[in-house]
Formats: C-alpha cells, sequence, structure tokens
C-alpha cells in the first residue's frame, strides 16, 4: 500500500493530517454554524406554524362572531318589533282614552250649553212676557187716558 500511495504522490501524514484538520473543521462548522442555523430555522418553522394556526383560530373565532352577530341582531330585530307593537297598541289604547275623555267632555259641554240655552229663553220669554205685560199696561193706561181725556 505503501508503494501505491508513493506512486500516486501520497503522503500519509499528510493525507492522516488533512483528514484530521477536515474532521475538526467539520466538527467546528457542524458546532458553531450548522447547529445553530438548523436551530433557528426550527424556529422560524415552528413560529410560522403556529402563525398559521393562530390565523385559522382566529378565522373560526371571526365565524363564530358573524353567526353570534347575525343572531343578536336578529334577536334585537324582533324585540325592536315587539316594542314597535307594544307602543302602538299603548298609543291606540291611549288614542281611544283621549277620545272617550273629549266625547265625554263635549258632551258635558253640550249639556251645559243647551240648560243655559234653556235658562237664557225662559228668562227671554219671562222677560218678553213682563214687556208686553207693561206695554198692555201702558197701552190700558193710554187708552184710559184717551177716554177720560175725550
Amino acid at each position: 500500500m505503501q508503494a501505491l500511495l508513493s506512486a500516486f504522490g501520497i503522503d500519509w501524514r499528510l493525507l492522516l493530517i488533512n483528514t484530521i484538520n477536515f474532521g475538526l473543521l467539520l466538527f467546528i462548522l457542524w458546532k458553531f454554524l450548522y447547529g445553530p442555523l438548523m436551530r433557528m430555522l426550527d424556529a422560524r418553522r415552528d413560529k410560522i406554524a403556529e402563525g398559521v394556526i393562530n390565523a385559522e383560530n382566529a378565522a373560526q373565532h371571526l365565524h363564530e362572531i358573524e353567526s353570534t352577530r347575525g343572531a343578536k341582531l336578529s334577536e334585537a330585530g324582533k324585540e325592536a318589533d315587539a316594542v314597535v307593537a307594544q307602543a302602538r297598541s299603548a298609543g291606540s289604547a291611549k288614542e281611544r282614552e283621549i277620545i272617550s275623555a273629549g266625547e265625554t267632555a263635549a258632551a258635558s259641554i253640550v249639556k251645559d250649553a243647551e240648560s243655559q240655552a234653556k235658562e237664557l229663553k225662559a228668562q227671554a220669554v219671562a222677560e218678553s212676557k213682563q214687556e208686553v205685560a207693561k206695554l198692555i199696561v201702558l197701552g190700558m193706561e193710554k187708552m184710559l187716558a184717551q177716554k177720560k181725556s175725550a
């Protein structure tokens, strides 16, 4: 083997030293370059995977929020419809109450006006009777005065 190595011009001591240097260089590169680089790439890969999972969770959460929002909007719409219906019924009840009170007040006013009109009419008739009676008395006095003077 010595003859073969010397035929190619290879010194076994240099080959051994180069092999040790290469192994040492390989160990140093592995320890200080390849290992940290792989750890950094693994950390980055994990971070990206975590980001993807977080994005999926956020999308799912957004979907849940949207469905909840739709349900709450629907519920709020129903409640608003109920409140509007209740307000309408209360308004119509109040309207009937006000109309009834107005009709009662109007009927009372009409009755008062009719009674006042009757009183005024009776008073006017009484005054007319008094005036007619006075006129008759005056007329009779004039006729008696004319008969006495004639």
